[in-house]
């Protein structure tokens, strides 16, 4: 019948403001933990969406290429010669280079990113993208990222409203500008290195930017017949072009970028370490929790191991609070992380997105923190001689 008991629940419950301190606490560390990944993910996914909304099967870059958003262009004959093997069906060719943008209300420049493809082999695979390549044909003709941060006024909001927009874009070391009309929009979204971004056809980057060679690309996109195995022709591939040139699939090519991020910028390191710190603080929190809940009841745990309760019985309970503290403190903090999200999505036009990966691993996180913080605080209850305690 002792059994039955649900002792850990009123030993917790029992004085209701502690309890209250100490479950928003565990909210706060659940809440810092789905922060931080959402942030993380959101750094990682806007970081490769470029890389995702491209048409091909494999990519051609620089062997100095480090990141999308540093520039390190090649020969565009390299992406030619892939025509030369049999598998290949087409390529198309991608430049990439910041501009400054001037706010047509401010004054103000920003920087904007400036993707120039070639109309006739459209590589940005955006549906809005494809449907205006007609416009982009046509001279000084762009289309603007209606995902854009607002720094750049209301470009989209003007252009859906019939109004025409012209804008100006400059070099990013120059002071004399290049006027082109917003043609359309599309919808892809800044990331950490890039606030807005622009699709031009590839002649008028070329405009823009005087000193930038023609024969100089900075992606080669390469789709493959149908049937052909993608590594066999990188292997191939490889062999045939020279070593300036890596070669990756749609997903290493991912998994690049996101090494840059992870490996080479203090922002991902940050973002890791931020998660790591918000562990290790819930298990603090939640050990000082415990092992001062075990510490007052330290008679009652001694009197229960007198009338034949052994080990086991008082190291389960303490596990079994351990678990109330984990699943009472998530609840609270994943709603309000729910709502921090949608904010920190709107304010920063970021794909800060709850997912179910995200809600397993925090979940799992805030559990094996407070169990491993319950493994700690029940090494005094352990020892506990119930002739000292009790008499």
């Amino acid at each position: 019948m002792l059994l039955s008991i649900p002792l850990g629940w009123y030993q917790l419950s029992r004085q209701k403001v502690r309890f209250l301190v100490v479950l928003a606490g565990i909210t706060f560390i659940v809440v810092l933990m789905f922060m931080q990944l959402g942030f993380q993910d959101a750094l990682y996914s806007s970081a490769t969406q470029v890389h995702r909304n491209l048409k091909g099967d494999l990519f051609l870059i620089s062997s100095q290429y480090k990141a999308l958003t540093s520039q390190q262009s090649f020969p565009r004959a390299r992406l030619y010669q892939a025509l030369a093997l049999d598998g290949t069906e087409s390529v198309s060719p991608l430049y990439v280079q910041f501009a400054k943008f001037k706010n047509p209300q401010s004054g103000q420049k920003y920087p904007i990113y400036v993707l120039g493809v070639d109309p006739a082999q459209p590589v940005v695979n955006l549906a809005d993208v494809q449907d205006n390549l007609d416009i982009i044909k046509q001279p000084n003709r762009v289309l603007f990222d209606r995902g854009s941060r607002d720094e750049f006024g209301p470009i989209a909001a003007d252009f859906s409203a019939g109004k025409p927009v012209d804008i100006e874009i400059f070099p990013y070391n120059d002071q004399v500008g290049y006027r082109v009309a917003i043609g359309g929009l599309f919808k892809l979204g800044p990331s950490f290195g890039v606030d807005g971004n622009l699709v031009v056809n590839y002649s008028t980057i070329l405009h823009i930017f005087k000193e930038r060679e023609a024969d100089r690309i900075d992606i080669g996109a390469i789709t493959l017949k149908p049937d052909t195995d993608p590594q066999t022709f990188k292997a191939n591939l490889a062999s045939f072009l020279p070593k300036d040139i890596a070669i990756f699939t749609r997903q290493e090519f991912i998994d690049f970028e996101k090494g840059y991020w992870y490996i080479r910028t203090p922002i991902g390191f940050i973002f890791s370490l931020m998660v790591t710190m918000g562990f290790i603080i819930g298990v603090v929190v939640v050990y000082q929790i415990l092992y001062t809940n075990i510490s007052s009841h330290l008679v009652a745990y001694a009197t229960l191991k007198a009338i034949g309760f052994n080990n086991v019985y008082l190291l389960n309970l303490v596990f079994q609070q351990a678990g109330v503290l984990a699943v009472l403190g998530y609840i609270p903090g994943f709603v309000i992380s729910l709502g921090l999200y949608d904010v920190a999505s709107n304010a920063t036009r970021l794909p800060v997105v709850m997912d179910f990966d995200k809600i397993a691993l925090v979940f799992l996180s805030t559990l094996l923190m407070c169990f491993i913080s319950a493994f700690f605080s029940i090494l005094k209850l352990r020892s506990v001689d119930p002739a000292e305690v009790i008499f």
